[in-house]
């Protein structure tokens, strides 16, 4: 069964000066798929997902989302619209506890202010709400602790929490297992693979360690230069010539 096209980009391009950073680069993502971007650094892959979430704007080329051209849009209306997005480095509010660094998102989401000074009651929505992310992503036991004394693999999950907050159709996750240690990769790992396949969500992530996309990913885009060198199944992508002759002592 084919499945709607949920998020495009048509002939993205972001020229600064006289580098061409992204260079016609055109995707469509099907609702519930989990797309990984792959390469080498300043290839391009944290630029895409700056256009894509409203942070830049392209050159040339549009981007729609469920079929709206949000070319235009700036972040909170995209995020209205239902796309969430994460960062390479961590996005918290370190002094506050893990419950209201989600209640803060949890406030923003509803059309709330987006404040920590702002006390809710007991029977607060966005404080409901804040608690059942918290326990989806498994730190339902620190809700009380400052965020700053999360571990790296916690740190993540909290951010992932954060945007569960806003129930996004579309989520970019940039590098989401930077800073973690290796004992903590498994569970991040299934967390995105619950979030995903149990939630229905559509994930695209940009990441290095290329165990974790392979065994996550629908398919992998191939970013290099500034162009999208391949998009395909990960045994396709992994086999091509052209791949492998571009990443030829270039390791993804």
């Amino acid at each position: 069964m084919t499945r709607t096209t949920v998020l495009t980009a048509e002939h993205l391009s972001l020229q600064i000066g006289g580098a061409r950073i992204i260079d016609d680069v055109s995707l469509a993502v099907p609702e519930g798929e989990m797309l990984g971007v792959i390469g080498p650094n300043g290839a391009g892959k944290t630029t895409l997902f700056n256009l894509v979430s409203g942070v830049m704007r392209p050159t040339s080329g549009r981007i729609t989302l469920d079929g709206r051209d949000v070319t235009s849009d700036a972040v909170d209306r995209r995020a209205r619209a239902g796309l969430g997005r994460s960062f390479q480095t961590s996005n918290l509010f370190v002094g506050l506890t893990a419950l209201e660094n989600v209640r803060l998102a949890a406030q923003a989401a509803l059309g709330g202010s987006f404040s920590p000074f702002r006390t809710p009651g007991a029977g607060d929505r966005a404080s409901r709400i804040a608690a059942e992310r918290l326990d989806e992503v498994g730190l339902g036991r620190h809700a009380t602790t400052l965020a700053g004394g999360l571990s790296h693999g916690d740190k993540r999950k909290l951010e992932i929490a954060m945007l569960l907050a806003a129930d996004p159709r579309v989520i970019l996750l940039d590098e989401p297992m930077a800073g973690v240690g290796s004992g903590d990769v498994p569970g991040l790992v299934e967390l995105i693979r619950r979030v995903h396949r149990e939630q229905g969500r559509t994930v695209l992530m940009v990441e290095h360690h290329m165990d974790v996309v392979l065994g996550l990913v629908d398919r992998v885009a191939v970013m290099h230069h500034g162009k999208l060198l391949a998009c395909d199944t990960p045994e396709a992508v992994m086999a091509d010539p052209v791949v492998q002759s571009a990443y030829l002592g270039e390791p993804v």
